[in-house]
């Protein structure tokens, strides 16, 4: 088998995994026209490929890989040599992908890394070079206000507020909304925590992380967030039960996962799903409690993600004791479904599309 097999085959089970055991995947005809989402993270390299759907759309190819394209960057200000070929390695497939599928409407972006990179330009003309794929990088108020088209839809009208977060590889993003009946949430606030899943486990990390350790990460994102509680009152309208909370990232992913003790990942029974604050800080500390061999021998965290994962228990658990929600639903979707639902609603309107108001 070659490389570029081998590269395949991992994708075409990625695609199967997540997307095809789906129970809203359309049995009727789509619109033959093709638009596609990249998302280049700090940990992530994802792209989807879709075509519009009575009044969403269908997936017909998806690709996602860890590339750690973050690794090092707090030491250095740079991206390192090894995380640009594994990006670059990833995006060639990606590339390979656009280029098999007639696409009429792409948008390719990065986030935190690549914001601040010192060499991110260097890399992203490369990148172009290598790849034919021109990458944007955006702001973390558009990486938020994308990740939040992409999820909103989860959102019950009926609570009139919402805290959104997304924690990545290199920063956290955290929303306040007001949400309503019948049309999009209103954006209140909105913060970028530089703390992510990438950066706290390289200064926190290790085979096994000790309690006191983990505690530190937690109060080092609690401090990032209290002015941001305190300016919109957010911890005395979840005591008085007049807000929810809605997660998007791998992180309430996997935990969601290990809590139903699935043999492999079934993004069917994730998506959407709700999960107590109870029993997550209970898989958290279950976690906690392992070695990094033992993480990764879980089906759904595996050796990629084995010394992230409690990094990225500590961000939620913060999350969790600045605002004491009952429970959590969970989102499998985000920025990329973000994009390609402005680019469909650009199509299909001739004008600039956004779903989410700025307030």
């Amino acid at each position: 088998m070659t490389f570029q097999e081998g590269m395949r085959r991992d994708v075409d089970v990625r695609v199967n995994d997540r997307w095809n055991d789906n129970p809203w995947w359309p049995t009727e005809k789509p619109e033959q026209s093709y638009f596609a989402a990249l998302d280049l993270g700090t940990n992530n390299c994802r792209l989807l490929i879709a075509q519009p759907f009575r009044d969403g759309f269908r997936v017909v190819d998806a690709f996602s890989r860890i590339v750690r394209l973050g690794e090092g960057l707090s030491q250095s200000d740079c991206l390192s040599e090894a995380a640009i070929e594994r990006a670059l390695s990833a995006l060639r497939v990606c590339s390979g992908k656009l280029q098999r599928h007639p696409i009429i409407s792409f948008r390719a972006v990065a986030t935190e890394a690549c914001r601040r990179a010192l060499n991110r330009l260097a890399f992203l003309e490369r990148v172009n070079q290598d790849t034919g794929i021109t990458i944007d990088i955006i702001s973390s108020i558009e990486e938020g206000r994308l990740a939040l088209t992409g999820c909103w839809s989860l959102l019950n009208p009926s609570l009139p507020r919402a805290l959104v977060f997304d924690i990545g590889g290199g920063s956290t993003e955290v929303m306040w909304l007001k949400v309503f009946r019948h049309r999009p949430p209103t954006l209140i606030d909105q913060i970028s925590v530089r703390r992510g899943v990438v950066n706290l486990a390289e200064r926190h990390g290790g085979d096994r992380v000790p309690e006191s350790t983990y505690e530190t990460m937690i109060n080092e994102v609690m401090a990032d967030l209290i002015d941001f509680d305190q300016r919109n009152g957010i911890r005395q309208i979840v005591e008085a039960g007049g807000a929810q909370m809605l997660g998007t990232s791998g992180t309430v992913t996997t935990l969601a996962g290990v809590n139903l003790g699935l043999m492999r990942y079934r993004r069917s029974m994730i998506d959407g799903s709700f999960l107590s604050i109870k029993d997550a800080r209970a898989v958290s500390r279950r976690l906690l409690s392992l070695n990094f061999a033992q993480r990764a021998i879980h089906p759904c965290i595996g050796r990629d993600r084995a010394d992230l994962v409690i990094a990225g228990c500590a961000v939620l658990e913060a999350l969790c004791q600045q605002w004491p929600f009952q429970r959590l639903r969970i989102a499998d979707r985000g920025l990329r479904e973000g994009i390609l639902a402005e680019l469909i609603g650009q199509k299909h309107s001739g004008a600039q599309h956004s779903s989410i108001i700025f307030s």
